[in-house]
C-alpha cells in the first residue's frame, strides 16, 4: 500500500455539512492501490467498559485521476458529533488511518481518530437554493440592444456598422434589454448576469466613477426598477456586477488624492508608496489593478471605505430588489472584507447569490463564510482542452474528477459555469467558426452540475 498517496483533510472538499444531521466524509488513495475504504465511526461520548463503541461503514469510489482515487460517504449524525477513522484495504495488508497517523488495529481510544466537535447549523455552507436551477445570459449592456436613442452618448456609432473596439460606443442600454426580455424567456433563460451599470468612463464600466448612480447612457432608476420587475414577471432573476478591489479614475476621492496629495482626507482610501501620484507610469507609484494608473486599488481594510462599499451592496438590493451579485477581481480583496459583506448582503436578502470572479482554485473562499460560488473557468478550459485542443477523453476525466472532488458537493452545484464572457474571446472565435463544436461544447457544459450561462450571442453564433 502507499502511504503516502493516503489523504484526508478536515477542509470544506473533503469534510462538509450536507444538513443540520448529516456530513459527508471524502478521502483519497493512490490509484488502483486501495481496493476498499471502510470508514469507523461514532459519538465521541459514546462509552461502554471503556471502550469507545464505534460503527463501521464502507465508502464509494467516486472517481479517480491520474494519481489518486477518491472515495465518499454520508453519515447520520443524530447527536452533531462525531469522531471517525479509515480502514484502508489492499491486496496484502490492512491498516487503519487516523488523525495521528497508521496503526495495525483500530485504537480502543477516541483521542487518535479524526474529530468533528459539533456541527452548527448557522456553519452549514447554504448557497441559495434557487441557482442550481438557473441558466444565465450574460449582458455587456452597451452593445446588446440600443432601447432608447435619447440617451446615446455623444460619439455613438450606427448600430453594427464596424467591428467593436476597445473605446468605441453603439448605445446599448437598459430599455433595449427590456425589450427583449420575451426573446430570452423563449430561450428558457431564468437568470442575467450584467456586467458593471454604475457611471464609468469607459465602454465595459469596470472603472467607476459612481457606486450609487446607474451610467446615463444606459438609463435611470427608474428604468432598471422596470427592468427588475419585468424580468421577476417572467420568472427572470438579475445580478448585478460590482467593481470593490478598485475604482476608475475619476472617482470622486481618488481625484481629491490627485489634487491634494499627502493633505487628501482620502489618501488612506488607497494604496499610495509617494507623492504626487503618477497616473501615466509604466508602473504607477500607487497600488491599482495590474500595472493600470487608471484603476487605483482600494484599501479595502481602511473603515470608511470598507463602511461605503457596503452600504452600496446593501443600497441595490434594497431599492432594487436585484438577486445576486457577480464580483470582479474578487481574489485581490482581503478575506475579512468578504466575511463583512456577506453578513451585510445576507441580512439586506437573504437568498441573494454572491459570485467572485476567480480563475483559479477558490476554496479559501468557498467555505461558506464569503461567496456562494466562483466563475467556473477551470471548467471552461478542461472542456474546451478536450474539445479543440486535442486532449484525450481520458485526460478529460481526470482533470473533471480532480476538478469536482475539491469543493463540496453543494458547492458544484452552484458553480458559474461558462464557456466565454467579456474577459476571453468568444466560443466561436475559439472555436475556429465551427458551430457544430460550439454546440458540442454547450452540450458538456449543460451536462455538467452548476449553473451555466450563455454569453449573449453566442446563440446566434456571434463572432464579436
Amino acid at each position: 500500500m502507499i502511504f503516502t498517496a493516503i489523504s484526508h483533510l478536515q477542509t470544506p472538499a473533503e469534510l462538509y455539512s450536507i444538513d443540520k444531521e448529516s456530513v459527508c466524509v471524502r478521502i483519497k488513495t493512490a490509484k488502483n492501490d486501495v481496493l476498499q475504504v471502510t470508514i469507523i465511526h461514532g459519538d465521541p461520548y459514546v462509552w461502554d467498559q471503556d471502550i469507545w463503541q464505534s460503527s463501521e461503514t464502507f465508502m464509494s469510489l467516486i472517481g479517480s485521476d491520474d494519481l489518486h482515487d477518491y472515495w465518499t460517504v454520508t453519515l447520520q449524525l443524530p447527536h452533531y458529533r462525531l469522531r471517525y477513522g479509515f480502514i484502508l484495504t489492499s491486496t496484502d495488508e490492512s491498516v487503519v488511518y487516523t488523525e495521528r497517523g497508521f496503526y495495525q488495529e483500530k485504537p480502543k481510544h477516541v483521542s487518535p481518530y479524526f474529530c468533528l466537535p459539533y456541527l452548527h447549523e448557522n456553519e452549514i455552507f447554504s448557497p441559495p437554493s434557487w441557482v442550481k436551477d438557473t441558466v444565465w445570459y450574460q449582458i455587456f449592456p452597451e452593445r446588446f440592444s440600443n432601447g432608447d436613442s435619447t440617451i446615446n452618448p455623444d460619439n455613438v456609432l450606427p448600430w453594427g456598422s464596424e467591428k467593436p473596439k476597445v473605446d468605441s460606443f453603439f448605445g446599448g442600454d437598459l430599455q433595449g434589454v427590456i425589450n427583449h426580455l420575451d426573446y430570452l424567456s423563449g430561450l428558457g433563460i431564468n437568470g442575467i448576469y450584467f456586467t458593471p451599470i454604475f457611471k464609468a468612463f469607459s465602454n465595459h464600466k469596470y472603472d467607476t466613477i459612481d457606486y450609487m448612480q446607474i451610467d446615463p447612457q444606459f438609463g435611470d432608476e427608474q428604468t432598471l426598477k422596470k427592468l427588475v420587475q419585468e424580468c421577476h414577471k417572467r420568472g427572470i432573476r438579475v445580478m448585478l456586477d460590482a467593481v470593490f478591489n478598485h475604482s476608475g479614475y475619476y472617482f470622486k476621492p481618488f481625484q481629491d488624492v490627485l489634487k491634494y496629495g499627502e493633505d487628501s482626507r482620502y489618501r488612506d482610501w488607497f494604496h499610495p508608496h509617494s507623492y504626487p501620484l503618477d497616473p501615466h507610469a509604466q508602473k504607477p507609484n500607487y497600488e491599482t489593478f495590474a500595472f493600470v494608473g487608471m484603476m487605483p486599488k482600494l484599501n479595502t481594510a481602511n473603515p470608511e471605505v470598507k463602511e461605503y462599499l457596503l452600504q452600496v451592496a446593501r443600497y441595490w438590493i434594497e431599492t432594487f430588489d436585484i438577486d445576486g451579485w457577480r464580483l470582479d477581481v474578487a481574489n485581490e480583496v482581503d478575506h475579512e472584507f468578504w466575511r463583512d459583506f456577506r453578513r451585510t448582503v445576507k441580512e439586506t436578502k437573504e437568498d441573494v447569490y454572491i459570485l467572485g470572479e476567480i480563475w483559479h482554485q477558490s476554496t479559501p473562499w468557498l467555505a461558506g463564510d464569503q461567496f456562494d460560488a466562483v466563475m467556473n473557468y477551470p471548467l471552461t478550459d478542461a472542456i474546451q482542452d478536450f474539445i479543440l485542443r486535442g486532449e484525450t477523453a481520458g485526460s478529460f476525466k481526470q482533470t473533471i474528477t480532480r476538478h469536482l472532488f475539491s469543493y463540496p458537493h453543494p458547492v458544484n452545484q452552484v458553480q458559474f459555469n461558462l464557456l466565454d464572457s467579456h474577459d476571453t474571446a468568444r466560443v466561436l472565435t475559439e472555436s475556429n467558426g465551427n458551430k457544430n463544436q460550439v454546440m458540442l461544447q454547450y452540450l458538456m457544459l449543460f451536462s455538467f452540475p452548476g449553473s451555466p450561462c450563455i454569453y449573449y450571442g453566442d446563440e446566434i453564433g456571434m463572432a464579436w
